[in-house]
């Protein structure tokens, strides 16, 4: 196994490294350069190169500044006999100036290392699961043994226990590419049971696969790395979460500011994927492209599909149904398949965090909860590329457009408050609360100790008692137990409206910690 390595402008590079595996491959490889810019200003792009019309090896960095000069290291694997499978990875790239957004999740990371033996990340494919890896590896001075390598996934898998024996904290990234490892792991650990023994990185929710509900059981913990918050984004370090779960009064201040329905909208169709906010122009191309890719090559390495084909036809629709109680008859029934084959593919979706079902919650509360979870896209900007949806068509105030406002509004404020809630110690069940005679509350979080703060969202700027009806029907059910209703809005003030019961602007969620209000005698 060989490296091509080479510094200097990035397209340089690229058509270097290009030519490099070409030579390697002896002229078999036939070149196929499409660029594809992936940053807004100084520009580096995705190389593909195409073998047999299938597979691909593409190129990128993990980040790069907007401007300045550019000087980086791409390093590509390149191997003895390479097939049309081997095509799919082969890649590592780093910026020599990278400027890196932090990621909050880090902090819950390195403190459950020194809890428990067994760490997983787990979360979307391209999310940056990846990248938070290989920063505490880095930090401890330790390599990342990467399963999405051919080359080095054969080789665990003919002897997984050697890449895994040793005292230091071993970092492995897709490991569900080798599911045999996790035998390998349990083996080690059951000698030899100190925390922080090994940290995985996967794409695939842990107990999708084979045997891995067996293995390890009791031995580990998992972290979620989903899409770049908004605070992320803004270098804010967000509390809006904790604050309305322990402080709620807190919230109840107005910052004078506000955002236009227009930058909503662009909000929303931006979303939180690593690359699809770094590449407003390339943004759809590559939402496509990850749509494809995930339906295409990781369901494929989970299961073989019956019917797979009806698949991105069904995952449309379900983006069609974002923001509401899920229906997977409807969805069955609009592209001809069946609802039990319907409702495996939409396990198979979760299974890959493409989408989040959220859980019924107080079905014991009253009889009349229902008991259907509500669907949520894992990233609102995938959803409005689903279903064609642009910043300008959803910014409209015909009747279509404020529906689909809506709808995307909650579930990008309901993915915001998820991320809070995945570094948070205060999230112990997540759900939502509904009747059958139309109470409601988009989003329930109820804390060990059973104290219950409830979330609404509400596309317009102005709020009226009845748009917090749910909220307060939750409240007289609960008594004590009720800590506080939100009304998240698009207005611009934060108030009192009713007894433990908020009114608060969405860009609160990642605005600058409010001061602590001191109480009085």
């Amino acid at each position: 196994m060989g490296v091509a390595e080479v510094d200097g402008p990035p397209r340089n590079c690229a058509n270097a490294l290009v030519r490099e595996l070409a030579e390697r491959r002896n002229g078999r490889l036939r070149q196929s350069l499409r660029h594809t810019p992936i940053f807004t200003s100084a520009v580096f792009t995705a190389v593909r190169v195409r073998s047999s019309g299938r597979a691909r090896v593409v190129v990128q960095p993990e980040s790069v500044p907007d401007r300045g000069p550019l000087d980086l290291r791409l390093q590509i694997l390149a191997f003895s006999g390479w097939e049309s499978s081997d095509l799919e990875a082969a890649h590592s790239v780093s910026s020599m100036t990278s400027e890196r957004i932090n990621r909050r999740v880090i902090e819950v990371v390195t403190a459950r290392m020194r809890e428990v033996p067994v760490l997983v990340l787990q979360g979307p494919r391209s999310v940056g699961k990846s990248t938070v890896l290989h920063q505490i590896a880095q930090a401890s001075g330790a390599q990342v043994l990467n399963l999405d390598v051919p080359a080095v996934r054969r080789s665990v898998l003919a002897d997984p226990s050697q890449f895994v024996e040793g005292p230091d904290t071993a970092f492995i990234d897709e490991y569900q590419r080798v599911p045999d490892i996790l035998d390998a792991i349990k083996v080690e650990v059951d000698a030899d049971f100190r925390p922080g023994r090994f940290l995985l990185a996967g794409s695939t929710r842990f107990d999708a696969l084979p045997r891995s509900t067996q293995a390890l059981t009791g031995r580990v913990h998992f972290v979620s790395i989903l899409p770049f918050s908004q605070g992320e984004l803004a270098g804010v370090r967000e509390d809006f979460l904790d604050i309305a779960v322990t402080d709620p009064q807190r919230l109840a201040t107005g910052l004078g500011d506000r955002l236009t329905r227009e930058e909503y909208a662009e909000l929303i169709c931006r979303g939180g994927m690593p690359i699809a906010v770094r590449s407003p122009q390339g943004r759809n191309r590559w939402f496509d492209d990850y749509a494809t890719s995930s339906l295409e090559r990781d369901i494929a390495a989970i299961t073989s599909l019956r019917r797979g084909a009806e698949l991105p036809a069904l995952f449309t629709r379900l983006a069609s149904q974002t923001g509401q109680v899920l229906n997977v008859s409807a969805a069955a029934r609009a592209v001809g398949l069946d609802v039990t084959t319907a409702a495996s593919y939409v396990t198979l979706l979760e299974h890959l965090f493409l989408l989040h079902r959220l859980p019924a919650w107080g079905r014991t509360l009253r009889a009349r909860a229902t008991a259907s979870p509500k669907l949520h896209l894992t990233d609102s900007g995938l959803a409005a590329r689903l279903l064609r949806i642009t910043p300008a068509r959803l910014a409209r105030l015909d009747p279509a457009s404020l529906t689909e406002f809506g709808h995307l509004l909650e579930s990008f404020v309901v993915g915001e408050l998820l991320k809070q809630a995945s570094w948070s110690e205060h999230a112990t069940t997540l759900g939502h609360w509904r009747t059958h005679d139309g109470q409601e509350v988009d989003l329930i979080l109820e804390r060990g100790d059973g104290a219950v703060t409830g979330f609404e969202v509400k596309a317009g700027r102005d709020v009226q008692r009845n748009d917090a009806r749910g909220l307060v029907a939750l409240r007289d059910t609960l008594g004590q137990q009720f800590t506080a209703g939100i009304v998240l809005t698009t207005g611009d003030t934060a108030y009192r409206l009713d007894d433990r019961i908020y009114v608060v602007p969405i860009h609160h969620l990642w605005a600058p910690t409010p001061p602590s209000r001191k109480r009085r005698g």
